[in-house]
């Protein structure tokens, strides 16, 4: 591993929590210092984004990219957890349902749209996650939030006596619940819904071809320099060595001094963010433009 640490992609399997992947390269990488981007359900498998050392310090950016998956959807079974883990709650026949209704229902679960986040989520309601609530028997209502799902189609459909089990590609902004597409596509529908699998096929521009699995990092630890991927993910901007200095320290740059990336290129104010290098072509810092001025979020070096 390099001495200043990277990014660990790593390709989750079945039954495993983010936290169990976190401990395990915890252990193969030598250091307490680890954390992910994007959590995925034990249920779950695919792409997770392991930080390790200051690329932990990138994580919450990442975080922030598009995510694609393929997932399995249930109709005719409505289930606690929107997924296959979870107690059945209510089951309608589902064989009468059409493709035409399937499909209409479908794009109105496409582009800009407010979503209920499951029950069961990671998120917290005064101060203690939802789905901790949920198992100790609380009732959770979780308020609905902008999402956009870029993609929803579905690439097959079975049919197997009540139920009808349709694959899907979801191709979806951060903070989107695809078990919360399930159950409210199953609610649209009017015979409940709920997730049997789900694998996420990439994260920003990582995807299953750069994912190892467990079995595979344990026999060659393969970790992304952070150097490397603030190129890969981010706007970069080379700057000169008084620059370098400045930013080095914290210290913002007045934006006539950031380096232009195309002639005639106008930043967005508060737009994702700039990564600066040294003239040695070392990562810096991220920046982002605020008040006239280029300011770190954070510094690597």
């Amino acid at each position: 591993m390099t001495p200043s640490g990277g990014l660990v992609i790593v390709d989750k399997p079945a039954g495993w929590t983010s936290h169990d992947v976190v401990a395990r390269i915890r252990r193969l990488a030598g250091t307490r210092r680890v954390g992910h981007a994007g959590t995925l359900d034990p249920m779950a498998t695919g792409v997770l984004v392991v930080g390790v050392e200051r690329a932990t310090r990138l994580l919450g950016h990442l975080a922030l990219h598009d995510k694609a998956y393929e997932a399995t959807i249930r109709l005719g079974v409505a289930t606690v957890t929107d997924d296959a883990e979870g107690d059945v709650v209510a089951t309608t026949p589902a064989d009468q349902v059409t493709d035409e209704a399937i499909d209409a229902a479908v794009a109105a679960l496409t582009g800009d749209i407010e979503q209920v986040p499951s029950s069961v989520s990671a998120i917290k309601v005064a101060g203690r996650r939802s789905y901790a609530r949920v198992r100790s028997g609380d009732t959770v209502e979780l308020a609905a939030r902008r999402v956009t799902v870029h993609e929803l189609e579905v690439r097959s459909t079975r049919r197997e006596g009540d139920v009808v089990d349709l694959d899907v590609t979801v191709v979806c902004s951060t903070g989107t619940y695809v078990r919360a597409l399930a159950r409210d596509l199953g609610s649209a529908l009017g015979v409940g819904g709920h997730l049997t699998a789900l694998r996420r096929t990439w994260v920003g521009p990582f995807d299953l071809d750069v994912a190892r699995t467990l079995d595979e990092l344990e026999t060659a630890l393969v970790v992304m320099p952070v150097d490397e991927v603030a190129r890969l993910v981010f706007d970069c901007r080379d700057l000169g060595a008084d620059q370098a200095r400045v930013v080095s320290h914290g210290g913002p740059l007045p934006w006539t001094e950031v380096p232009p990336r195309a002639p005639g290129w106008a930043p967005v104010e508060g737009s994702v963010p700039l990564a600066f290098f040294g003239p040695d072509g070392t990562f810096l810092a991220l920046a982002e433009q605020r008040d006239g001025a280029a300011r770190p979020l954070a510094v690597f070096v």
